[in-house]
Formats: structure tokens, sequence, C-alpha cells
């Protein structure tokens, strides 16, 4: 075998040489494997994987509330592209109570300015609030793609207050439910048109505090404690 030499060296080895067949056939075959070793696996193997379809996580600790406690609150995750409700439960402990994939902003970081496609992050210890919870149905939007005027805000829209900022909002994905979870909205952030009704009508309300943490935040330091006691 000749371990050192490269497929170019023995190509050019077996055009400019006369050696006898066994030596050829040795060198062909490392040709060979060299080239095996090089070269692209087929097409079935390299297609793209199919992506699972987003799947809404509500966790529960007893039946969903039939109206907002009015002590339950928000914390949207940008690196982990959820929005989580926590409340107390019984004993007095914060727990989980749902879960929910969202869609961010296109582009990640802080807002800065209209139409930078970023959605904004609450200061630390300054969360955000609900403002206005507004019947969206109707809502249309024009997001430039060919598609014209359409409807996009599923049945709700919660406003928040987002100090240097307007028009920022928790809603749904009409003719958009493909881009949950993910990047693609223009600052809000979109939940499944299921999810945007389970939020509001279960948990949401006028004052209701939303912590939106950055994409290099960890989670807070009780929130693993608070999702492993929900799923007790």
């Amino acid at each position: 075998m000749f371990p050192c030499c490269t497929g170019v060296d023995i190509f050019y080895y077996l055009c400019t040489n006369n050696k006898d067949d066994k030596t050829k056939i040795i060198m062909v075959h490392q040709l060979f494997l060299i080239l095996a070793m090089l070269l692209p696996l087929n097409s079935s193997a390299t297609s793209t994987p199919i992506e699972a379809a987003p799947v809404s996580k509500t966790i529960q600790q007893a039946p969903l509330p039939a109206k907002p406690t009015g002590t339950a609150f928000i914390v949207i995750s940008k690196r982990d592209l959820t929005l989580s409700v926590y409340d107390r439960n019984a004993a007095g402990d914060t727990v989980m109570v749902a879960q929910f994939p969202c869609c961010m902003g296109k582009n990640k970081g802080n807002k800065q300015k209209r139409g930078d496609m970023r959605t904004p992050e609450s200061p630390k210890g300054k969360p955000f609030k609900i403002t206005m919870i507004q019947d969206a149905s109707t809502w249309k939007h024009d997001f430039h793609d060919g598609r014209g005027n359409i409807k996009a805000y599923g049945h709700w829209f919660l406003r928040l207050e987002t100090p240097g900022h307007k028009g920022i909002g928790i809603h749904g994905s009409t003719n958009n439910e493909k881009s949950v979870p993910g990047r693609a909205s223009e600052g809000c952030i979109r939940l499944l048109d299921k999810d945007i009704i389970t939020l509001k009508k279960h948990f949401a309300y006028v004052g209701m505090s939303v912590t939106i943490q950055a994409e290099d935040t960890a989670p807070l330091p009780w929130e693993p404690r608070a999702r492993q006691a929900a799923t007790k």
C-alpha cells in the first residue's frame, strides 16, 4: 500500500510509470478509497430533515381556571421561543401553569426603533404590562409578501406597555401559523391561534406582568423549580 500518497500522486504515477499489474491494482484500489472518503453522500442521505410540527404544551396542576386569577404573570424567552405563564398554587408556591411556543421578531437583539424587526426586552426588574385586551378577529395586515391585506392576529391582541415603542403585543398567527415557533414577526409575539384564545380566556388580564428575556438570558433562578413543580 501507499499510505502517504494523495489521489493526485497515485493518478500521476499510474499515467507515467510502467509498473506490474499487481502494483497498479493496489494503487487503483487505494485511489478509490480516497475518492470514497471525499465524495459527498447520496442526495437521499443529505436531504433536509422533516421538521416536527409545533406543539402547544399546556401544563396543569388542576383544571384551568374558568377565568383569570389576577395573580398570574408571563415570562417570554427569546432564547427558547416560549411564553410561560406562572401562578401560585394552593400551597403558595410559584408553578408554571401553561407554556406555549411563540414567534418573535425576525431580527435578534433589543428593539431600537420602529421597523427594525426586533422584539423589545423588558429591563431587569421592570416587566412590561398588558394595557388592553382587544378583539383582533377582523384585523388585517399587509406583510408586503404578495398576499395582500390579510387577517393576521388571531382572535385577541394583548397590547403591551413597552416604553419607547408602540404597537407591540401578544396575538395569534392567522395565515402565519407555520412561523410558530420561530423568528418572523415585525416585533410582536405570535402564538398559535388556539393558544391566544386559551391565554386570554384563562390567564390574561389588564395589568398582567410580562417579562421578555433577551436571547442570551438563562431562565430566572426560580424557573426550573417552578417548572418541575408543575409536572408533579
